[in-house]
């Protein structure tokens, strides 16, 4: 079917229709914005943009987000007219969206990045001039914004006391999951509406599959003992089902609770990170300790490339960057390992490995990738000292000792096909100590 105009669109939109707009939490039960919709107005009309101010920023038409986007889409119009509803799906900026739809008023989840910060102050100073409602709420997060905070009101920038915070402000009516599908019968009745392919956006298929949205408690059970070992299948993959939402982070909660503590504290990493990037959205584009923004990186271009193709001659930061570049996904051991080595090693700014993973990694969150990939330089709230760097021999030895997760990337290992390192280790952390230690002592 071909795209919808937004002229088009205002058919199935008049002043008795609310709408529900899905960004970032696309699943229909537990939605905290679709359940405050759905109980509050009779004509629910679900929508979706596609919005062009991030989709013309993708260089790969193959962007398998934007795939896994538009699969879980189909899958809401599916439910949805099986209840005698659809889904409106259209392209665009959402400003310019809003600014010709006239419902009775528009629902949303909150979204904390800066540019859906700007783009959401814009769509209700646009919405308000003409008298309609627009209400936000929290669902992504269990906390946001200054709900967890220090003593004096200030944001917390190390984990641990925030992670104590956090727990003692669980309850269990911050967990609990909204029973949207009480309010079901509130969806807007309306024929099928036309539902465009990837193509009339400007994408393609590929065809590889995606992370089962299951959640797989006995792996849960054993995270804290499988986590480090690439070789295993000791993760969820429900990154990707949190990123956009398909999944409910309250039901995540519920279970890591009760299962496994390790991995609420990952969910609670998460979550940290989202808090950082609200308060210090600064940290998008520059470090969280403005002093690392002194040093001198080499930025050699070359190396850059050998890094991003997985031929750096470092078996386990090459495994790591082949499954990257073939799947979309890299194990969190090895993410810390690639990135370690890109800005230690290497002396390569830690933006330029920040945004390569922005165009790979499936399951993309700025909040956490930044805030990963500050860690790994040292140049973020609660990082690892610079002068911590990982030996991928030792973290080899320690996390794939049978090198199993390696010659399943990396098959030429131990041939003559398979490069030489690129850097002796020894050299690269001398190297990499002193040019951090000058930036930092002349910035004191």
């Amino acid at each position: 079917m071909p795209l919808l105009s937004i002229e088009t669109s205002t058919q199935f939109i008049d002043n008795q229709t609310s709408i529900f707009w899905f960004r970032r939490d696309l699943r229909l039960t537990d939605n905290a914005g679709l359940y405050r919709a759905l109980k509050s107005n009779k004509s629910v009309l679900p929508l979706f943009i596609f919005d062009t101010e991030i989709l013309d920023r993708l260089e790969d038409k193959k962007d398998r987000r934007v795939e896994f986007i538009y699969q879980s889409l189909l899958s809401l119009k599916i439910e949805l007219e099986k209840m005698g509803s659809s889904l409106l799906v259209l392209f665009g900026n959402p400003i310019h969206v809003f600014d010709r739809l006239n419902p009775t008023a528009v629902y949303a989840n909150h979204d904390y990045e800066p540019y859906a910060r700007s783009r959401d102050t814009a769509v209700k100073n646009i919405l308000t001039s003409k008298q309609i409602e627009f209400k936000t709420f929290k669902d992504q997060v269990i906390f946001e914004k200054e709900e967890v905070t220090k003593e004096d009101g200030k944001p917390y920038t190390i984990f641990t006391p925030y992670s104590k915070k956090w727990k003692s402000l669980k309850t269990l009516s911050n967990t609990k999951c909204y029973p949207t599908e009480d309010f079901f019968f509130n969806f807007k009745k309306i024929a099928p509406i036309d539902f465009p392919t990837l193509d009339h956006i400007g994408f393609e298929k590929t065809g590889a599959p995606f992370p089962d949205r299951k959640i797989k408690q006995s792996l849960i059970e054993k995270y804290d003992q499988h986590r480090n070992s690439p070789a295993l299948e000791g993760t969820t993959k429900l990154s990707v089902h949190l990123r956009f939402g398909t999944v409910s982070i309250r039901k995540l909660v519920q279970i890591a609770q009760a299962k496994n503590e390790v991995w609420l504290n990952e969910l609670i990493w998460r979550e940290f990170y989202q808090m950082i990037l609200w308060h210090f959205p600064q940290v998008e584009t520059k470090a969280f300790k403005p002093i690392y923004d002194k040093i001198e990186w080499r930025n050699n271009e070359n190396e850059f490339q050998s890094w991003c193709d997985g031929n750096t001659g470092f078996p386990i930061v090459d495994a790591g960057m082949r499954e990257l570049n073939e799947t979309g996904f890299m194990h969190n051991r090895v993410r810390m390992i690639v990135a370690s080595f890109l800005t230690k090693h290497l002396l390569i700014d830690w933006r330029w490995g920040e945004a390569y993973f922005a165009k790979k990694l499936l399951d993309f969150d700025l909040a956490s990738n930044n805030g990963g990939w500050q860690w790994a330089a040292g140049s973020g709230c609660d990082a690892a000292p610079y002068f911590r760097v990982f030996n991928p021999q030792l973290q080899t030895e320690k996390f794939d000792p049978k090198l199993e997760y390696i010659k399943k990337w990396v098959p030429e290992l131990e041939t003559s096909r398979y490069p030489k390192p690129m850097v002796d280790h020894k050299f690269a952390r001398e190297r990499v100590l002193k040019i951090y230690k000058a930036a930092l002592t002349a910035a004191w």
